[in-house]
């Protein structure tokens, strides 16, 4: 849902962030908890971080608080100490909530979205991309291909 994708984050902090990403998500789905869902990142956070380098990180939980695959994206323009793998800032972020007992899916979705990211082209158009709008588009496009 392009309503979920935000091109501007305004948070300058990992739990700003996160913070901030749910917002994108209760976009969607105005009904979840807001508090259950960041509880839920942190304590994926707090296993390791989620910011797999190159600028992106993809947070995510299990939870029952979601009747369905709950997903958001958003870009900081820049960037986030997010306690990357490679130390860099993070800009891009993908998030992802699942039910508890959709484990294959989630390993199917997350598996689908580092494929994704693994490529250089697809992030810089991401990084570049002038709105939200755009850069669903770019998402919707390039996960056709895949």
């Amino acid at each position: 849902d392009v309503r979920a994708v935000e091109a501007n984050l305004g948070a300058s902090s990992k739990p700003g962030v996160l913070r901030e990403l749910v917002g994108l998500v209760l976009r969607v789905e105005p009904n979840l908890d807001p508090n259950a869902l960041v509880d839920t990142l942190d304590r994926r956070e707090k296993l390791q971080s989620t910011g797999i380098g190159n600028g992106v990180a993809i947070p995510h939980g299990r939870t029952d608080d979601v009747p369905r695959i709950v997903a958001c994206v958003g870009r900081s323009i820049d960037g986030v100490d997010f306690q990357s793998l490679d130390g860099q800032p993070t800009h891009l972020f993908f998030t992802l909530f699942v039910p508890e007992s959709a484990q294959g899916a989630h390993l199917k979705a997350l598996a689908r979205l580092s494929r994704l990211l693994k490529d250089l082209d697809i992030r810089q158009r991401l990084l570049e991309a002038p709105d939200g709008a755009a850069m669903y588009s770019i998402i919707q496009e390039e996960d056709a291909r895949l």
